[in-house]
């Protein structure tokens, strides 16, 4: 394609909306932590590795076919349980990254290399650990 000689609309994705197809066999509660597989696809938070947390499920989905539905998400910054005595996420962890548990539940450590990682820790609090939710941010501090 040729450079610009005037002006041009380009069209804009909103901040933090998103959308992919969900993964085989998936039941989605809206609030959950998402995360991509190794597939692509958009499967629910839980102790697996290969895949990154991409945000919150917007809306409840089901599939049992993978690639077929699609699921809304938002990248952003929000609020899951913190995990339990060991790999208890604290406020030395702000600007680490965090690892997946379940569709709930963030904690410090891959769990000698079984968890996923879920975004940044941006805070923590008394309610849980606040999360950052950018796939390319978290798949870069990884590299």
């Amino acid at each position: 394609m040729a450079a610009l000689t005037e002006n041009r609309s380009t069209v804009q994705m909103a901040s933090g909306d998103r959308a992919g197809l969900l993964g085989a066999s998936q039941t989605i509660f809206a609030g959950a932590l998402l995360m991509r597989n190794v597939s692509g696809h958009i499967i629910k938070g839980a102790t697996a590795t290969g895949s990154f947390g991409v945000g919150r499920a917007e809306t409840a989905g089901a599939s049992t076919t993978a690639g077929v539905t699609n699921q809304t998400f938002r990248e952003g910054i929000f609020r899951y349980a913190n995990s339990a005595s060991g790999d208890l996420i604290a406020t030395a962890d702000i600007g680490t990254v965090c690892y997946i548990v379940d569709d709930q539940t963030v904690a410090k450590t891959s769990g000698s290399a079984t968890r996923s990682p879920a975004g940044v820790v941006v805070d923590v609090d008394a309610l849980g650990v606040w999360v950052r939710f950018d796939e390319a941010l978290t798949r870069a501090m990884l590299s």
